[in-house]
This record gives C-alpha cells, structure tokens and sequence, in this order.
C-alpha cells in the first residue's frame, strides 16, 4: 500500500467510525433507554450519563480533529467550488450544533439541566441533525470533485 495513503485512510475510518459509534449510541439512547427509563430513575440515567460521556468527549476531539484534516486536504481539489464549500460549511455548523447538545446532556452543569430535563426531545433533534449531516455527506461524496474548468472557456467571445 502507498505509504501516502495511510494518513488519509485513518483520517477517514476514525471520523466515520465515531460518527457510527456516537450517533448509534444516541440512537440506543433515545430508542430504548430513555423508555426503558420512564419513572425515577435519575440515579441510573446519572450513571449512564457519566459512562458515556467519555466517549462522547472523546469523540468530539476525534471528530474535529479527522474533520478538519479531512477538509484542509480536500480544499485543493474543490478550489473555486462554491457548493462544496457551502455544504460543507453547513455541516461544520450542524456538527457544531450536535457537540454542543452532546456536551450538554451528559454535562452537571445547573445552566443545562432543562436540555437534560428534556433529553428525549434533544436527542430525537440530535439525531435529525446527524441524518441531515450523513445526506450533506453522502451527496458530497457521490458528486465527487467537479472537472476545473478551462481558462479558455472563461473567455467571453466578443459579439459581432
């Protein structure tokens, strides 16, 4: 194997790979725990909290740190591609958005607990914004990278 490929091909399993780990935990989370959990029982949803919130944490950095390799190695090949850098721009924001609701339902914080009061709510709208994030993704990587257009066919014959 091409011992440039390596990097790129880590970047890419550790990014997909949390994204599959967390969002499927949030899934998990919001499908059969929190009904599993209807009553009192803050001490085990505390406990839980605690457990997972590691991975939530270490999956934040792992995100931003493979994200951001991800795009500084692609903004060569879509230089001048508008719609590229508005999706991913997009996503970068939504991503943003779902760290923060993240760290906020498994944080003990006083100031987020009516996000933790909540957390049926927050994770079904983590969940739509992590679906939206796979279709940006999903669409980027099916479209691929658009064929540079030609200095020549920029030029504007005059008219006659």
């Amino acid at each position: 194997m091409d011992s440039s490929l390596i990097l790129p091909l880590v970047s890419r399993w550790a990014h997909v790979g949390i994204a599959i780990l967390l969002v499927g935990g949030t899934a998990f989370f919001r499908l059969a725990v929190i009904p599993a959990l209807q009553g009192d029982n803050t001490e085990l949803l505390g406990r839980i909290r605690q457990n997972w919130k590691k991975f939530v944490h270490m999956g934040i950095l792992i995100f931003l740190v493979s994200g951001f390799y991800n795009f500084f190695t692609m903004i060569p090949k879509h230089r001048g591609d508008g719609l590229y850098h508005a999706l991913v721009g997009i996503k970068i924001l939504l991503a943003l958005f779902i760290f923060f609701l993240a760290s906020v339902l498994v944080g003990s914080k006083p100031s987020s607990q009516k996000y933790r009061d909540n957390v049926k709510k927050w994770t079904a709208v983590m969940l739509l914004v992590a679906a939206v994030i796979v279709g940006i993704s999903g669409f980027l990587k099916v479209r691929g990278i658009p064929e540079p257009k030609s200095p020549a066919s920029a030029i504007v014959e005059p008219a006659e």
